[in-house]
């Protein structure tokens, strides 16, 4: 699976090609993996996980297909690595995204992590479901020392209603090291653990 994405960053980088070849080979894996059965491994999901695809990013957003800022040239945002953090315990679901913001000359570009916390609950043996809790921004780099900041959640009668806070997905194929979801809006995404 990780040679079917390697060179395509995560999936910004991918054609057409490239995203049919990324699916073929996590069918392959999804095949002969067998069905997930969360409710006997859960533990399996406990850590850090760093994606290595996505097939929501050759949208060019970052938000997939889901509402997001585009990269490139409308705006100066550089993706990082993006990582879930996942507490078996206490439910908690975070998505960790390294992020360069341009800025205009003199200016240095702006680093900063934000981490998108969620809960999850599982549904059914292979269904995740999570709910969006809060945005937290921490600068990196020459703002190192300033203390993270919690972004204002957007009131839900502002809010497209396709970007409801909260999302499912179904993990398709895990082991020790590699985790393939499918989301609900038919994104496959491929994790290895951190």
């Amino acid at each position: 699976m990780q040679s079917a994405v390697s060179g395509l960053n995560r999936g910004l980088a991918a054609n057409e090609d490239d995203l049919r070849k990324a699916d073929a080979a996590a069918k392959e894996l999804e095949a002969a993996g067998g069905l997930v059965d969360l409710s006997a491994d859960l533990d399996k999901l406990q850590g850090r996980w760093r994606l290595i695809y996505s097939s929501a990013f050759s949208s060019r957003t970052l938000g997939g297909s889901r509402p997001g800022p585009p990269t490139g040239r409308l705006l100066p945002i550089t993706l990082g690595q993006v990582f879930q953090r996942i507490d078996i315990l206490s439910k908690d679901f975070d998505n960790i995204v390294e992020v360069q913001l341009g800025a205009p000359w003199p200016f240095p570009p702006l680093d900063a992590t934000a981490t998108l916390a969620h809960k999850f609950e599982l549904i059914g043996s292979s269904k995740i479901k999570i709910t969006f809790e809060k945005t937290t921004v921490k600068t990196a780099g020459n703002l190192s020392q300033l203390p993270p900041f919690e972004l204002p959640r957007i009131p839900d009668s502002f809010r497209p209603p396709s970007n409801t806070g909260s999302g499912e997905f179904e993990v398709t194929y895990l082991d020790t090291d590699t985790r393939v979801t499918r989301g609900d809006r038919g994104e496959l995404r491929v994790f290895v653990i951190s």
